[in-house]
């Protein structure tokens, strides 16, 4: 006799490896999510996975052997997309419920650059999840007018505040964090920190990061400001605290976004912030009380907030205050995870405490 409450497959990457979703999972497991629910993780990617294939097989013997669960999978925009579909049809041929969560920007262009049988696929995935889970109003928003019958839950990924001490803040350290491509607006921010420098001599800009490197570096150079920019490239938990730790503002002027992590990790630092009001970003930042907003390719607006920014500390301070609170209030893990818990019980799941009660109880 199959068990009363179904159990849960998660699918996502290696948790440690690079990645948003990788640092999410990371969340998930500090806050005791794998402890509450009944959650069977498969790894579809990253390094140390068996491979998709092995996957594959190990998520097939999965739905053979237990014929009653349900599945939380994790995708991004992009081929990865794919891979994570092959389990998603299985659980659809099992007649398993499935989450299918959506991480990061770009799923509005991965559809429209889908030819037709893609679109058909990406509908039929979106319409028959029992929940597309979806980070921000405005994906939200997108993904009803593609896909009608899809049910949508937005729900804000946790994000844990940072009690940075003001003393370990440098003075005039500009902060980039996030892929070093023309899409996150990191050429922006170099032809900013260039036109600040007279007013600002001492101004550094440090990029943390994977993407453009050698291109990035060589914009720097013809700029004359190579001796201003340092690169880190991609860097763990420990070392984006320190780097959230000591900058003095963080820049993030992309042209294309849903609701980057990066933002809200500088936002719950306490660190002042200047971004794009593309996606979701307006959600959570109001201009001038919580942050500031500059649209992309607006490199004079870019220039004259950091300067204001630079040469006002006090103004810094303040505003980076606000976006610590504005970040709690939505983001704290407790809030968001409730958010995404209730998901679980509304597909049939209940968590390890129920079960456990509910073992005494017969």
């Amino acid at each position: 006799m199959a068990p009363v409450n179904p159990r849960l497959v998660m699918l996502g990457p290696v948790p440690g490896t690079r990645g948003t979703i990788a640092g999410l999972l990371e969340i998930y497991r500090e806050q005791g999510l794998f402890k509450r629910w009944p959650i069977e993780f498969v790894a579809t990617s990253g390094e140390g996975a068996a491979g998709t294939l092995g996957a594959l097989r190990k998520f097939a013997m999965l739905l053979v052997q237990e014929r009653n669960l349900a599945v939380h999978v994790h995708a991004s925009a992009g081929k990865g997309f794919w891979r994570e579909a092959l389990f998603m049809a299985l659980a659809a041929a099992a007649r398993c419920p499935f989450i299918l969560h959506l991480h990061g920007a770009g799923f509005e262009r991965f559809y429209e650059d889908a030819a037709a049988p893609g679109r058909h696929a990406l509908r039929f995935f979106f319409e028959n999840a029992a929940c597309v889970v979806v980070p921000c109003e405005s994906l939200r928003t997108w993904m009803r007018g593609v896909a009608r019958r899809a049910q949508v839950a937005c729900v804000p990924n946790p994000v844990v505040a940072l009690d940075a001490p003001a003393a370990a803040r440098q003075p005039n350290l500009v902060l980039f964090l996030g892929s070093l491509d023309a899409s996150r607006g990191v050429f922006d921010v170099l032809e900013a920190v260039s036109a600040l420098r007279p007013a600002v001599p001492d101004v550094r800009l440090l990029c943390a990061g994977d993407g453009e490197r050698a291109a990035v570096a060589s914009h720097a150079e013809s700029l004359g400001i190579a001796d201003a920019v340092k690169f880190t490239g991609w860097v763990g938990p420990s070392g984006k605290r320190a780097l959230l730790e000591s900058a003095a503002v963080f820049a993030l002027p992309s042209y294309d976004e849903a609701l980057p992590t990066s933002l809200l990790e500088a936002m719950a630092a306490g660190l002042p912030v200047i971004a794009s009001p593309v996606g979701g970003i307006p959600e959570v930042l109001v201009d001038g009380v919580n942050g500031f907003l500059c649209a992309p390719g607006d490199v004079s607006t870019l220039q004259r907030l950091l300067r204001k920014l630079l040469i006002e500390p006090s103004l810094g301070a303040r505003i980076g205050a606000a976006a610590r609170e504005s970040v709690r209030l939505r983001h704290a893990p407790e809030r968001a995870l409730a958010r995404l818990e209730d998901l679980y019980a509304g597909i049939g799941l209940a968590s390890v405490g129920v079960q456990a009660a509910q073992k005494l109880a017969n």
